[in-house]
């Protein structure tokens, strides 16, 4: 099973589109396909809700794949949060990551990308050599959730294959 984690819970974010792009891609050739989206549980502690959705679909997913938009340099702290109040034996280690690095500027959420592939080594997490970092987002983005140029969709197709193969 995949899950594709909108790593924000900013409402109507770019990063929810982005993410859906993935999931309606990914559930035309995936067996079990997922999204999850910060914004529709609490994540700063164990809840019931939270752990429902750790029970479904952390533990169960073998991939991961992380959108992440750029906060101050790095990733949102949502995240972060999200991940240390999981548990991290069973959700994370040793399962297959893909990241996705968002931005309005021009590099694409790439220090963000770095910070958060430390941290999934840290828990012994695979993380895919194609880290694909979309610069311009406001550009880039359409209002129907594509991507106005094709370099970008074939960049995103590429990855999701090579990511399916890994």
């Amino acid at each position: 099973m995949i899950t594709i984690i909108a790593g924000t819970n900013r409402p109507n974010s770019n990063t929810l589109k982005v993410a859906t792009h993935y999931y309606n891609l990914l559930k035309e050739s995936a067996e079990e396909v997922h999204l999850f989206s910060l914004q529709e549980v609490a994540v700063h502690y164990r809840s019931d809700d939270f752990i429902a959705i750790e029970r479904d679909w952390l533990i169960p997913s073998d991939k991961f794949i992380f959108v992440l938009p750029e906060y101050n340099g790095s990733f949102p702290g949502i995240l972060k949060t999200m991940m240390d109040n999981s548990d991290i034996k069973k959700c994370w280690w040793h399962k297959k990551a893909l990241l996705v690095g968002l931005a309005d500027g021009r590099g694409g959420n790439a220090r963000g990308l770095d910070h958060l592939s430390n941290i999934l080594h840290y828990l012994k997490m695979h993380v895919h050599y194609n880290k694909l970092p979309i610069s311009k987002i406001n550009e880039e983005l359409l209002e129907d959730g594509s991507f106005k140029h094709e370099a970008t969709q074939i960049s995103i197709q590429q990855q999701v294959q090579s990511f399916l193969d890994f």
